[in-house]
């Protein structure tokens, strides 16, 4: 295994994992504060003065903050596995020799875009980091929730770069199947003649004759 191809699955494990624990510890975070928000209102001695003592405040804005975090790497995530969403009507109606360099040039399009989102954020952080400026409750310093900015642009610059080398290389784009089940080998027959809202297995008919007797 080469050291690129290495470094794209460590890569693309940390960004799992970092997307996957923020949206886990938001939700958590969030129903505890909820919890503790109706339960301090009921009039129990001893752990109503015990939920009182505690102070939530902080939750909301720490979740705005995982999820602002969960938010820029996710879009990155859904450039590499080809979930988000993309008009391409007028693509798909050019012949191929004419429809990769379309493809090709949103591809780096986004990149360029991405990229320049990246460079300013990344002043953006150096130059707040260099003030007093905190967070309303948790007084955390400003720079270190914007750095999600510059950090999740420029991961998202990485993977439009990637898309499109592995496009001009092998002429596949990432592909998400909303309808994909996960540890389905094989989808199930679907009659054509149904739409597509309310789909209907074809029926499977028993053998008969010489080959049920098999």
């Amino acid at each position: 295994m080469s050291a690129i191809s290495l470094f794209n699955r460590v890569l693309d494990r940390l960004e799992e994992i970092l997307i996957g624990t923020l949206m886990a510890a938001a939700t958590l975070l969030i129903f505890v504060a909820v919890v503790h928000r109706y339960a301090a209102g009921f009039a129990i001695p001893g752990l109503q003065d015990w939920l009182l003592s505690l102070n939530l405040s902080w939750a909301q804005e720490l979740t705005i903050f995982m999820f602002v975090w969960m938010a820029k790497f996710g879009a990155a995530y859904g450039v590499r596995t080809g979930i988000h969403v993309g008009v391409d009507v007028l693509v798909n109606r050019l012949s191929p020799r004419r429809r990769k360099p379309v493809i090709l040039f949103g591809l780096l399009a986004g990149a360029l875009f991405t990229g320049v989102i990246a460079a300013f954020g990344a002043n953006f952080v150096w130059h707040l980091s260099h003030t007093d400026q905190t967070t309303p409750d948790l007084e955390w310093p400003a720079w270190v929730v914007y750095l999600a900015i510059p950090l999740g642009s420029a991961l998202m610059c990485y993977r439009f770069l990637q898309v499109a080398w592995r496009f001009n290389r092998d002429g596949e784009l990432p592909h998400h199947d909303p309808g994909e089940v996960e540890g389905l080998d094989e989808p199930l027959p679907i009659d054509p003649r149904t739409d597509n809202i309310h789909p209907r297995p074809v029926a499977v008919q028993a053998p008969t004759g010489a080959e049920g007797a098999r």
